[in-house]
């Protein structure tokens, strides 16, 4: 017969497995904490744990494991017995949370209410004595709480987010979601899990216009879940060179036997495994495989720093969520979900019902691109097979043979009397190749060859032989004062060197000649006559994204001068999760334009056909439209600031301007108006795309001891970076 303490230590097991699913909601644990007086230290320390995971239980981002599981459960119950909820609370819903489940589609075509989700998907209740409802479909699943937000709802088919980090731990699988939901993985190999992920998970996103499709789910793969599915921890130097696995790769083979399919990439960093579409609907899950160098330190990482390999995969899911909802869900490289989110915001077909036969048809949208149309020879870069046999070997193209619309690259001397001052200050200018793109007209068709000295129309995007070389900046006058050009780069070319004769401009640079007051004789021209202002959408995403990221760190669109400034000296600190979001918005915003006119990769020979000269969006003329925009646009700046307070810069890069100053501050050197506000159309300090920020001070004697060491004067804007907040630019 068993004796009293067996008795009592087999009850005590059973209250113990009672306790595994017997949490309160984050929000109460958190609460009942604090009532207490108590720190997250203080019960790490009494449960052997350390505080970041207490924190992370607090959060809801991950969940106690049993034996710590039924002693933090027995903790709460105390607290909870000495300090009640108050009556006014007792029954209030959990506050929202910080992470968004999933993005619901633009602002302007709300999303109705989700219905009702099936029994066999049971939420969790909000009040703090509710038991949480199971996270995974199979028994012993384990047990979350999840956050629920009432103004904010919910497409019933990707209610977990649009994606999910795989770790493994203890040979137990879990898919970490957006919110802090943590789902039970039952797949034992890759075709499991991409079958669990199409028939279970409910995972991606919706559509971001309404003649889009919805993003594929994507599975985030850490080391311990390559390991636990058979797949190696690095590629072999031959399997990085093809980007790939090998096809005789067992769980390429499995993938095979399963009657699923690769796309032509193959199994790699990125990889896409489908099966055929059930009429409309796809079936296609997107492998975001960390461990493989899938999410690149210089995009969405510290690239002298990295974070990502030693992440949580909960703060990972945070991150990679905040990036799906606020962008959208990731493509591959920044670059590549930049192009990408242009297309989801205007997709080049719709529906059309056929009136006579009332079948619905593919139609094309005029606001989009959406075919191929013939190349111009002066806008390609120098491998396009289009330029074969045109120039002899190693011909270097002129500006009279090619489009060089690029941003600046320039220096100068320090006179005399700026030698005087004691520091150079660095200004950056915020989102510069996004801005550039707001507002822009560019083309949407083919292009139209008009010769015999064509007049000039501005209103018509595209790429003008003309002579610029008789333009002389110090002949304009801004609001009754000359500036002097001499101390100016010229608009037209990248070093800023002035013009020598004959070359091929966009639009923007020479509608900038005509606005300074010159006149323009073209020779010849490439326009396209069906127009818009294609990269808008695009442009109010991104800087929606920014705008909100900064914000979360603290730096507002409200805040001015001195508050500005502190605010960006500490905001990296405030949230590094943020922080890594800030650098990958801006890094798809300058990425996004680049892919527009994406160069050979070397994997080809020499004037050969490569992949990205098949995409609808390998416009080379509206790149080069957009850079245009943004180096008269950074110009017409420079000569306001220069026309208000005889100031001139010493050294451009980019978006990175360099300005002698007394003080070490953008405060003692970018001039206000005597009312104390900016000089109109001038640099304006503030988080807006377009305005500028602090980059970093340098003294003058350490600008002139440089340019002594390498022999000559060079461009240094980009070496001024002593704010350690400050970004890597545009």
């Amino acid at each position: 017969m068993s004796t009293e303490n067996e008795l009592f230590s087999a009850v005590d097991a059973l209250l113990e497995q009672v306790a595994q699913d017997d949490l309160p909601v984050p929000s109460e644990r958190k609460r009942l904490r604090e009532a207490a007086g108590l720190s997250q230290a203080q019960i790490a320390k009494a449960l052997d744990a350390r505080r970041e995971a207490v924190g992370s239980w607090e959060a809801g981002r991950t969940e106690p494991r049993p034996p710590k599981r039924a002693a933090y459960a027995r903790l709460l119950e105390g607290l909870a017995a000495r300090f009640p909820a108050p009556a006014a609370d007792a029954h209030a819903a959990a506050p929202a949370k910080a992470v968004p489940e999933a993005f619901t589609g633009p602002a302007s075509e709300p999303t109705p209410a989700p219905a009702a989700v099936p029994p066999s998907r049971p939420k969790a209740a909000a009040s703090s004595t509710a038991r949480p409802a199971a996270s995974s479909r199979r028994p012993g699943g384990k047990t979350v709480a999840k956050k629920t937000t009432a103004a904010t709802a919910v497409d019933p088919r990707f209610e977990n987010g649009p994606l999910s980090v795989i770790d493994c731990e203890d040979g137990q699988v879990s898919a970490y979601c957006v919110g802090g939901l943590v789902l039970d993985v039952p797949a034992k190999s890759i075709p499991a899990l991409v079958d669990w992920t199409l028939a279970e998970a409910r995972l991606g996103q919706a559509r971001l216009h309404r003649n889009g499709r919805d993003a594929d789910p994507i599975l985030v793969l850490t080391a311990a879940a390559l390991e636990r599915y058979g797949l190696p921890a690095a590629l072999s130097e031959e399997e990085r060179r093809h980007g790939r696995l090998t096809d005789s790769h067992k769980v390429v083979k499995q993938i095979k036997r399963a009657g699923l399919q690769l796309t032509q990439r193959g199994f790699g960093p990125w990889a896409r495994i489908y099966r055929e579409p059930e009429g409309s609907k796809r079936r296609c899950v997107q492998l975001c495989i960390l461990p493989w160098n899938a999410l690149d330190a210089r995009e969405w990482d510290k690239k002298d720093d990295p974070q990502l390999p030693t992440m949580h995969p909960a703060d990972l899911a945070r991150y990679l969520g905040l990036y799906a909802a606020r962008v959208m869900t990731p493509r591959g490289s920044t670059a590549t979900t930049g192009l990408e989110l242009m297309t989801a915001l205007r997709p080049p077909t719709r529906a059309e019902k056929d009136p006579d036969t009332g079948e619905f048809q593919r139609a094309f949208n005029d606001d989009a691109l959406t075919q191929l149309y013939p190349v111009v020879e002066c806008e390609v870069p120098d491998e396009h097979p289009v330029l074969r046999g045109k120039f002899a070997r190693h011909h270097i193209r002129t500006p009279a043979e090619m489009l060089m619309e690029e941003p600046y690259d320039w220096c100068r001397p320090l006179t005399d009397e700026e030698c005087a001052n004691q520091f150079l200050v660095a200004v950056d200018l915020n989102m510069s190749f996004a801005a550039a793109a707001n507002g822009l007209t560019v083309g949407l068709n083919g292009p139209t060859h008009l010769t015999g000295n064509p007049k000039f129309d501005a209103s018509l995007p595209g790429s003008w032989l003309v002579d610029l070389s008789h333009v002389d900046l110090s002949r304009v006058r801004i609001n009754g004062r000359t500036v002097d050009g001499d101390r100016l780069p010229s608009p037209f070319t990248p070093k800023g060197d002035r013009p020598e004769g004959p070359a091929w401009y966009a639009t923007p640079t020479v509608a900038y000649a005509v606005e300074l007051g010159f006149d323009v004789a073209p020779i010849e021209a490439y326009v396209r006559t069906q127009t818009g202002r294609y990269l808008d959408s695009w442009y109010k995403r991104l800087r929606d994204a920014y705008v909100e990221t900064m914000a979360d760190m603290g730096v507002t669109p409200d805040l001015g001068g001195q508050e500005f400034l502190e605010a960006m000296a500490r905001h990296k600190q405030v949230d590094p999760t943020m922080a890594l979001l800030e650098t990958a918005i801006k890094a798809t915003a300058k990425g996004g334009i680049g892919k527009l006119r994406q160069r050979s990769r070397g994997q080809v020979p020499y004037y050969e056909e490569y992949p990205a000269l098949k995409r609808e969006t390998w416009r080379p003329d509206i790149r080069a439209a957009v850079l245009a925009n943004q180096r008269v646009g950074l110009h017409r700046k420079l000569m306001k600031t220069a026309a208000a307070a005889d100031l001139y810069p010493t050294s451009i890069g980019t978006d990175a301007i360099v300005y002698p100053s007394p003080g070490p501050s953008p405060l003692d050197v970018l001039p206000h108006t005597p009312e104390g506000k900016p000089v109109p159309g001038g640099f304006r300090l503030g988080v807006s795309p377009g305005m500028v920020k602090h980059q970093g001070t340098q003294t003058v004697l350490w600008a002139e001891q440089l340019f002594e060491e390498r022999g000559g004067v060079f461009s240094i804007s980009n070496l001024i970076k002593t704010d350690q907040s400050a970004g890597e630019g545009e």
